[in-house]
């Protein structure tokens, strides 16, 4: 019984210095938060949903866009770190980011109250349309690279 409990505490002493003893990368992301969104509507879909519904959707694409856009220049994917675009990641640098990270989850947060207090009151119908303009927005990020002059 002895033999077995030394065995075990050793195996697992030895588990947890290799899972302890990797090396992760702790370079900050640029673009962190939700950057997608599970799926496009087009108007037919749009208009059988009840208000409250749009109203989520709605805030859904502003979050994905708040997330991506401030940062198109360096990237469009959540992959994407300091250290990958050559950036020094020297403790400014990190300090600037997360101050803008940081400042971004604020807005983001008074958007979303201002949003649920005010956007129960618009039309309907200029809900769907900024739902849609917002998709096709998020969808443009997929050319985003034809764009880019080398």
């Amino acid at each position: 019984m002895k033999t077995k409990t030394t065995i075990l505490t050793l195996f697992l002493l030895m588990i947890f210095s290799i899972s302890f003893a990797q090396t992760k990368d702790t370079t900050p992301r640029l673009i962190t938060g939700k950057v997608s969104i599970r799926k496009y509507h087009n108007l037919d879909e749009l208009n059988k949903m009840p208000k409250g519904e749009l109203l989520d959707l709605y805030i859904q694409r502003i979050e994905v866009l708040v997330n991506i856009l401030p940062n198109i220049a360096f990237a469009t994917k959540t992959n994407v770190t300091m250290k990958t675009l050559g950036i020094p990641v020297t403790k400014e640098n990190k300090k600037t980011l997360e101050a803008n990270q940081k400042a971004s989850v604020e807005y983001f947060d008074s958007t979303v109250d201002f949003q649920r207090s005010i956007l129960p009151y618009s039309d309907t119908g200029d809900l769907i349309a900024a739902i849609l303009f917002y998709e096709q927005t998020l969808k443009s990020l997929f050319t985003y690279d034809d764009f880019k002059v080398d």
